[in-house]
């Protein structure tokens, strides 16, 4: 991924990556309105089933979720080339980006039936093929990504999408046929009557989700009608950083974590434990790396991508306090997926989408890129509060006092760190000590 972003920033510029990023936020709004939440709301069946131990019922769930994501997929595919002329109007103000989307409707099938395999991996907790497929199926997507790119600039972007889906397809299928399961044939009828535990739940985060790349999208939108292509490029750039390589830590937590709490998901006392637990191994891991963030960010910025991005450094900076409050709210949220509370999840995300829309637009406003950090990270913050409330209320929810420790003194570090390379450049060396500091405690807490 590192490598691949350093490739698309010195081919493609700012401009390159605000048009892939405007592609991909589109794609992402129909992909969550018809994907159904699958690859989330059916990994809690097959960890929950697996648990049980019974192969007929392993058998049935997983024959169920491979018929499932190719209706998905297919009505995607559907949906995404019949509005693509509207996303290209939308989306960049004309229709000359029609075809191109025209063409990444196949895109929308192909992922959906890579998340299908990836739910079995997951759900039978087979991290390590996991690992594997994610590692070999970015591998290969730089591979076939280099010659497009190099070649045809902007214009190879949309053929990289689709040789990129179809390369994670390739791999997530070689590694989940690994899994010994017996076929069984499943008619429509019965994928529907069994499946629909899992539907109920995955409708919920559907509108969960849509509510989120609609966010997305806006903010894009909104950022290029401000701020032109160029703006809406940096702001890319800078989400990725923060979302994608810090990022990672929660994409590797969450691989065990979520079915390790739909597991003991009608104990709230277990419940508790494993996100208390999960939140000190995490905290102890990412606030390090955001503390590293935050010291070096501009060179981060000229290695990742290229000096013409610098402008995305005060975005990244408050943007890594906003993902400490992400973490521990993303924790807590994760209770209502494993209990399959569907209405609450849902009230809960749709609130939260709507404010930090609001946000995020009054950021940019008042304070172009850096205002939109502010607003990530007051977002976040208010989002923790606001699932806090919601699990103790329900759930006697309460932190550990060992996580709480740890993350208050972690919180601390990140803060003051920001606070001085923010606004006071030249006690540069005493950041550098609170991060050693950081570094220490965290090492000793591992």
């Amino acid at each position: 991924l590192i490598a691949k972003s350093k490739i698309i920033a010195v081919f493609l510029g700012p401009l390159g990556v605000g048009i892939l990023g405007l592609y991909q936020s589109a794609q992402l709004l129909i992909k969550q309105v018809t994907s159904l939440g699958l690859s989330q709301s059916a990994v809690r069946d097959v960890a929950e089933i697996y648990g049980k131990g019974n192969q007929n019922q392993i058998n049935r769930i997983v024959a169920i979720i491979k018929k499932l994501v190719w209706y998905t997929g297919i009505i995607g595919l559907m949906v995404a080339l019949l509005l693509s002329p509207l996303l290209s109007r939308f989306t960049f103000g004309n229709y000359d980006y029609t075809i191109p989307f025209a063409f990444l409707s196949i895109t929308l099938l192909l992922d959906q039936l890579s998340a299908g395999q990836l739910v079995i991996l997951q759900g039978f907790r087979r991290l390590k093929d996991m690992a594997k497929a994610s590692a070999y199926g970015a591998t290969l997507g730089l591979l076939v990504s280099i010659p497009f790119y190099y070649y045809w600039g902007i214009n190879g972007i949309v053929p990289t999408l689709i040789l990129h889906s179809l390369a994670t397809l390739f791999v997530t299928t070689i590694y989940a046929r690994k899994v010994k399961i017996d076929r069984q044939t499943v008619t429509q009828k019965e994928m529907l009557y069994e499946g629909q535990s899992m539907l109920k739940l995955g409708i919920a985060m559907t509108i969960s989700g849509v509510m989120t790349a609609l966010v997305s999208y806006v903010v894009r939108w909104y950022i290029r009608v401000e701020g032109g292509l160029e703006e809406v490029g940096l702001y890319q750039a800078g989400f990725a950083i923060i979302n994608v390589y810090v990022g990672m830590i929660f994409t590797a937590i969450g691989k065990d974590y979520y079915p390790r709490l739909s597991a003991v998901n009608q104990d709230d006392d277990k419940c508790r434990e494993i996100v208390c637990k999960h939140g000190e191994i995490a905290t102890l891991i990412m606030a390090p790396m955001l503390m590293v963030c935050l010291l070096i960010m501009p060179f981060l910025i000229l290695l990742l991508y290229s000096n013409q991005f610098l402008p995305a450094n005060n975005f990244i900076a408050w943007a890594c306090l906003g993902m400490m409050f992400k973490l521990v709210s993303w924790l807590i949220s994760f209770i209502f997926v494993a209990k399959a509370e569907s209405k609450l999840f849902v009230i809960n995300e749709v609130s939260s989408c709507m404010y930090s829309l609001l946000l995020d637009i009054l950021g940019y406003y008042w304070g172009g890129l850096t205002g939109l950090g502010v607003s990530f990270a007051l977002g976040f913050f208010v989002y923790f509060v606001q699932v806090y409330v919601i699990a103790h209320r329900r759930y006697s929810f309460n932190f550990s006092s060992d996580f709480t420790k740890v993350f208050s003194i972690e919180l601390l570090f990140v803060t003051l760190i920001l606070l001085i390379v923010t606004f006071v450049n030249n006690m540069v060396v005493l950041a550098v000590f609170f991060a050693i500091l950081g570094f220490l405690y965290s090492l000793y807490g591992l």
